[in-house]
């Protein structure tokens, strides 16, 4: 199959473990969902791939979208790094058919929780820290969050997530049910393998199907639900509030937002 430098894929038996490689914070771009998205793919069409683990190599699972780099050209439709593109590229994620365990030994922050939110599973350790922080930015949720989290932790806890932009620790994770085991920090990434060798072990075409049957409609109500968030999030982009945001996120300061 086709290798990547920031995808790396190594196998457990039927189990494949797909790491994002970009230390230490592991933000994401256009390129890097692209390349998960194309793996995730072709271990789609591969009999020999049961289950997939998906796990990040540094501090953070994934901090998320690189504001400093990416600057404003990400809400902009004709961009080659916007964020639809990238979005839409998330979708593919969605798409996968094998059962998916995530490994989330750090941050999952904004656009990394959206890909937290990709796995059925989520193994989670004490310094995991899940937080949607947009309205902190002065813009939408993205990345499907807005369908996936209620979906996944329900609509109350949801909305106490992306309303206030809070940090959830993994203690207080593994309440909400976005977290499904809290194990040692050194211990994630085994049990996120066991737990997906543990599927593998059943009857792969039995899986798959209990499990199409499950998420029936996500992928595609995801799919819709993705232009709207970007739709949102381009006028938001526009707004005062927003740039106050990234100067407020940059200079590690509460923001001072006027509504305008």
């Amino acid at each position: 199959m086709k290798t990547f430098e920031d995808v790396i894929v190594e196998w457990h038996e039927h189990v494949a473990l797909v790491e994002i490689c970009r230390p230490p914070l592991n933000f994401f771009n256009v390129t890097l969902i692209e390349h998960l998205a194309e793996t995730f793919e072709t271990l789609d069409q591969k009999d020999h791939c049961r289950a997939i683990v998906l796990a990040a190599r540094g501090k953070a699972f994934c901090a998320g979208a690189d504001f400093s780099s990416s600057g404003g050209d990400l809400f902009k439709p004709e961009s080659d790094n916007s964020a639809i593109t990238l979005y839409r590229a998330a979708a593919r994620l969605f798409h996968c058919r094998k059962p998916v365990v995530g490994a989330i030994q750090g941050a999952a922050i904004g656009g990394g929780l959206g890909l937290s939110l990709v796995p059925d599973f989520r193994i989670v350790c004490p310094e995991t820290r899940f937080a949607a922080n947009f309205v902190q930015l002065g813009i939408h949720p993205g990345f499907g969050i807005s369908l996936a989290l209620p979906r996944l932790i329900g609509q109350q806890q949801a909305q106490l997530m992306l309303l206030t932009g809070r940090r959830i620790k993994g203690e207080e994770a593994l309440e909400y049910g976005l977290g499904d085991k809290l194990v040692p920090s050194d211990r994630v990434r085994d049990e996120a393998i066991a737990l997906a060798t543990e599927i593998a072990r059943c009857a792969p075409l039995a899986v798959e199907s209990t499990r199409a049957t499950l998420r029936q409609g996500l992928a595609e109500e995801l799919q819709a639900r993705l232009e709207h968030e970007f739709a949102e999030q381009a006028w938001l982009a526009e707004t005062a509030d927003h740039r106050e945001g990234l100067a407020a996120v940059r200079e590690r300061r509460p923001g001072q937002f006027s509504r305008s």
